[in-house]
């Protein structure tokens, strides 16, 4: 059953892509809706305010966004440390793919799909 369901994540969700200027609740909402998985913003150590956007972010951080980017986009077979490296790349931000609750980090070892279905 793993293996048939890391071959299905392939296809499933093929492009959640983040944009720059989309506000930071906005894509936790997007992201829960693709994966059924909580995506936390981070400014430093603290949540960062989920009305900014990404690009207003950059403001507040001394990392920078590349506010030019066509956006990122997110595979439920990517693993899920790949993916949160992925925003620190792109955007310059942290971020941690927590559960549904959003209480509990994702293993980054693991593909997204996995976590989507609890399997770790």
């Amino acid at each position: 059953m793993g293996i048939l369901n890391n071959f299905l994540d392939k296809f499933k969700n093929a492009e959640f892509t983040v944009a720059p200027q989309k506000k930071l609740k906005t894509i936790s909402a997007d992201f829960k809706k693709a994966f059924d998985l909580s995506l936390v913003f981070y400014k430093g150590v603290k949540i960062a305010d989920p009305e900014l956007t990404l690009a207003a972010l950059n403001s507040k951080t001394s990392k920078t966004v590349n506010t030019h980017a066509d956006g990122l986009k997110i595979k439920a077979s990517m693993k899920v440390g790949d993916a949160e490296q992925l925003f620190d790349t792109n955007f310059g931000v942290t971020v941690q793919i927590k559960d549904k609750e959003g209480k509990k980090c994702v293993p980054n070892e693991i593909t997204i799909g996995q976590a989507a279905r609890g399997e770790y």
